[in-house]
């Protein structure tokens, strides 16, 4: 490993953007209070571009179709955004997720990572909520995948895709010993949801597991309007980390960073010598008649 990874996991303030500099911006601020902090590694939520959605008329954005139709004409200034902030910075960012039309029509929630050599790549959310699906109409991905990075390989569960452990078991199994997890939900239950499924993630593949969640209330929204959760890095439960398994959480309604390094050499040792063996006895010998 080149550097020590230290992780800052973002808790973004959804919010009305009156013009593409403010967002650029807004971004901008928010980059240079997480190098303040140290962070080589940021973390964005799931739907945090959906604000941009406020720079069209109100017909746009308070339509769940259009706004997405709308959207598509940002996707590329998103993409050089982010692209030229982890260039700059020497920085990886994993850029919350974007809804891209593909050529059939479909849009699928991409969560874009970008690297400091100015290359990217992207997990797409592979289970949809009923929201999703039955009234955004936003599709589901196909692929499970391990995105490169100078730490080693890392995995994204969007959101719900943190709730089935066969994703991140796959991603642990190609080398992932991060999972980083852009979030999205609009009530405390469903934060919850999130946030234990995390944690479990952490627990039975011994692994590290990170959480980032859009905050705050955007009325004008028909997308993102109600915005619950809190960001956190969890770990192992066993030697060497908390006995809780939360490295670091943050405050509920505060916008801002939850910073932590992370030694992912000490996953090895865990998972050698720890007081159990969760990634060894994933329960794979079992068979069910």
């Amino acid at each position: 490993m080149s550097r020590p990874l230290t992780l800052a996991a973002a808790q973004y303030p959804i919010e009305f953007i009156d013009s593409w500099d403010n967002y650029r911006a807004k971004i901008q601020e928010m980059v240079d209070s997480a190098l303040g902090l140290g962070a080589n590694f940021l973390l964005f939520p799931e739907y945090f571009s959906m604000e941009l959605a406020s720079l069209f008329a109100p017909a746009v954005y308070r339509s769940l179709s259009a706004q997405l139709e709308a959207l598509q004409s940002l996707h590329e200034p998103f993409i050089e955004l982010f692209s030229e902030q982890a260039r700059r910075h020497q920085l990886h960012i994993l850029a919350g997720t974007f809804p891209v039309r593909q050529n059939d029509g479909r849009y699928l929630n991409r969560a874009w990572l970008f690297r400091p050599d100015g290359s990217r790549d992207y997990q797409d959310k592979l289970q949809m909520t009923r929201f999703e699906s039955e009234q955004w109409l936003i599709s589901a991905g196909q692929e499970i995948r391990v995105l490169d990075t100078e730490f080693g390989k890392v995995g994204v569960c969007v959101c719900y895709d943190s709730e089935f452990p066969i994703i991140a078991r796959t991603q642990v199994e190609r080398g992932a010993d991060l999972i980083l997890v852009p979030s999205c939900t609009d009530t405390e239950a469903g934060y919850n949801r999130v946030r234990i499924g995390c944690q479990a993630r952490a627990l039975e593949n011994q692994c590290f597991v990170a959480q980032s969640p859009t905050i705050g209330r955007a009325d004008w929204s028909e997308a993102v309007d109600i915005n619950s959760g809190r960001a956190a890095i969890y770990t192992p439960v066993d030697y060497g980390y908390p006995d809780n398994g939360v490295l670091a959480q943050g405050r509920a309604d505060t916008p801002g960073w939850v910073v932590a390094e992370l030694d992912l050499d000490t996953l090895a040792k865990v998972r050698r010598e720890g007081q159990v063996f969760n990634h060894r006895d994933w329960p794979g010998q079992f068979r069910f008649s």
